[in-house]
């Protein structure tokens, strides 16, 4: 069935519909992943197309993907337009390298994990994690070896 892009809803029914709370709708728009209009009386109201973009929101941060990411991608289109496939595709298409990235992150943190946590061997001289007088410091933060493994 075909969105009604000119039927306008209340903030309660986009957050009842959407399974969004009103005080995020409030910041999505503060952050112009979503747009409103104003009633003469100054209550909102969403073009019924607001409940796709939220439902794109929903999954991408399910993903991971920050919000930044995603208002940057909405931003290369009006606010409250109804995109086209090929519009959504270019959106997931933009996400796709970063998200096989973090698919190759946690597929070697698991592995990694598996064989470390799980061994309890307790050997820091075979310990494929270990990290000697910190050399590794020099290249940066955060699990270097780790990191590197998945790439």
């Amino acid at each position: 069935m075909a969105v009604d892009s000119t039927r306008m809803l209340t903030v309660g029914e986009v957050a009842r519909r959407s399974g969004v709370a009103v005080s995020a709708l409030h910041f999505y728009e503060t952050k112009g992943l979503i747009a409103s209009t104003r009633t003469a009386g100054n209550q909102r109201r969403y073009p019924a197309l607001v409940l796709r973009t939220l439902a794109i929101i929903k999954v991408a941060q399910r993903t991971g993907i920050p919000l930044e990411e995603i208002r940057q991608a909405f931003s290369r289109y009006p606010p409250n337009s109804k995109l086209t496939a090929a519009q959504w595709g270019e959106m997931s298409t933009a996400w796709r390298e970063d998200l096989n990235a973090r698919i190759r992150t946690l597929e070697a943190l698991r592995d990694s994990l598996d064989n470390c946590i799980g061994c309890g061997c307790l050997s820091l001289e075979e310990c494929p994690l270990r990290n000697p007088e910190d050399v590794l410091a020099k290249q940066g933060t955060g699990g270097r070896i780790l990191e590197s493994k998945a790439r």
